[in-house]
């Protein structure tokens, strides 16, 4: 087995260890997926959010040991990334790998957890959220801080934002799900709003977003929604016709 734990919480080290070894049978489910669950455990004053990620079949087992690093690895380096940079993400609190003579057979990513008012998701399906336009022209900000950085997050969708409300008008945005990433020295324009596409198919907070990126950026304002709008629609028509394929394959096998 390896453990990777942070050096604020190594105190934690037998909890955590044993909150890994009773996954199965204790804590409290909070997403229970066909590959991933998370789970959360009370450890003291602490409470931790721990992911267990799908069990990997033969191929993977070997890739993720001599190939590239675990997913569990690989979101804690990540978070780690984030929080030297001063983007929000929960905090990073420990990895584990456990193997056999073969390989990788389960891995968990554990982060302190996050209590937040809401999910950029509510911003997308509940128009008429409060101070929806303030928080969303906040989130560009901070979308904008990400790719001034040169961090493309790759699952960059509405229910990877955590959002906080910190006091009048004034929010805060932690990402989560952080196993996919890629790091630029600079990003371009059709990167960055490529990037957001996955977010909204709303036509009127598309226009927002680009709106206030085009502010931050002192790029062209309509350049911009064109931008990420083709790039929104691109999204959607492929989202929908997968969508569409695996019904239908549904239907024939069933």
């Amino acid at each position: 087995m390896i453990l990777k734990i942070h050096p604020d919480f190594r105190t934690y080290q037998t909890e955590i260890l044993n909150c890994i070894s009773n996954f199965d049978k204790q804590g409290q489910l909070i997403y229970g997926g066909s590959r991933n669950s998370i789970k959360t455990f009370d450890i003291g004053d602490l409470v931790l959010n721990i992911k267990a990620f799908q069990k990997p079949n033969f191929i993977k087992k070997i890739i993720y040991t001599y190939f590239r690093a675990s997913k569990a690895k690989r979101s804690y380096n990540y978070a780690q990334y984030l929080t030297d940079k001063g983007i929000g993400t929960p905090k990073p609190i420990a990895y584990v790998e456990q193997k056999d003579l073969l390989g990788l057979t389960s891995s968990y990513y554990v982060c302190e957890h996050l209590e937040y008012d809401l999910m950029f998701r509510e911003l997308v399906t509940d128009s008429e959220w409060p101070e929806h336009e303030t928080i969303l022209r906040q989130f560009t900000q901070f979308c904008f801080e990400l790719h001034e950085n040169g961090i493309e997050f790759k699952d960059h969708s509405p229910g990877n934002t955590l959002i906080k409300k910190v006091n009048e008008s004034h929010y805060e945005f932690y990402l989560v799900d952080l196993n996919r990433m890629t790091f630029h020295e600079n990003m371009t324009l059709e990167q960055r709003m490529f990037n957001l596409r996955r977010l909204t198919p709303k036509l009127d907070m598309v226009s927002i977003i680009a709106d206030e990126y085009a502010q931050l950026s002192e790029e062209n304002s309509e350049k911009l929604f064109k931008m990420l709008w083709e790039a929104t629609s691109g999204f959607q028509k492929k989202f929908h016709r997968k969508k569409r394929f695996k019904n239908r394959f549904k239907s024939v096998s069933s």
